[in-house]
């Protein structure tokens, strides 16, 4: 297992679900976590369930500058540094529709959640300690990034835009700070159980290995780029889908 003593982690939308699985394999890797989410009662107990002595949350808004400072001087203030920072939050609003009829807004929400968060967590956090001390980024994508799917156009375009933004960043920020994605596959969520209820049969059977996946293979993975077993990985996207893209390649 990949250690992570001493280092402090920023993880966006650490709430629930994936969120919450990747915090937890940090904090179990010996790392001190700081975790966002909107909700504070809620984000008060995700962190109590982490450990209060090495755990804490920052409400607020991700895609909110004022809200991204403080998170990051609350991380520095608590445990002294910030080396390590996780670009969770994202998502899809319920309306989507083809790209010819797509509505502007909407597409424009999705891309600011998924790629433009990421921008200014990674400017925040850079001009806040990483630039000067160092770290590792990983940017939480998706198979939705490498698929053209039906209605998927937001999402997936947004999640591509990332991918190449993990790279992009990755060769500007060297050799300071390392920077990698982690692309999922269907990760068992309460998000993701509203989406294959009733087809479960159906997208297992589009997984080689059979199964959905867990928070905790998504966590191990993104726990494994930050560490220094890590060290000479830069830029890369580790998909984490079961095998699922191997039916489209």
């Amino acid at each position: 297992m990949a250690s992570l003593e001493g280092k402090t982690a920023l993880v966006t939308g650490g709430r629930t679900g994936l969120g919450f699985g990747i915090a937890t394999a940090l904090v179990e890797r010996g790392a001190n976590v700081v975790i966002t989410s909107r909700t504070e009662d809620e984000l008060r107990k995700a962190a109590a369930a982490l450990g209060e002595e090495r755990a804490l949350g920052v409400a607020g808004d991700a895609r909110d500058p004022e809200h991204q400072r403080i998170a990051v001087e609350t991380a520095v203030d608590r445990f002294g540094s910030l080396d390590l920072l996780v670009n969770n939050v994202g998502g899809t609003e319920r309306t989507a529709r083809r790209l010819v009829d797509v509505d502007l807004a909407s597409y424009r929400r999705t891309v600011e959640i998924n790629l433009m968060s990421a921008l200014t967590w990674v400017q925040t956090a850079w001009h806040g300690w990483l630039g000067e001390h160092g770290g590792a980024i990983v940017n939480i994508s998706s198979i939705a990034g490498e698929l053209a799917v039906p209605d998927g156009t937001a999402y997936g375009t947004a999640k591509a835009a990332l991918n190449h933004f993990t790279r992009q960043m990755a060769n500007e920020l060297a050799p300071a700070v390392r920077v990698n994605g982690v692309a999922s596959g269907t990760v068992l969520t309460d998000f993701t159980r509203a989406n294959v209820e009733g087809r479960e049969d159906k997208v297992i059977g589009s997984i080689p290995l059979r199964r959905l996946g867990e928070p905790a293979d998504v966590g191990a993975a993104v726990a494994f780029l930050l560490s220094d077993e890590a060290s000479w990985i830069t830029g890369h996207t580790l998909v984490v889908d079961g095998g699922r893209l191997l039916h489209n390649r």
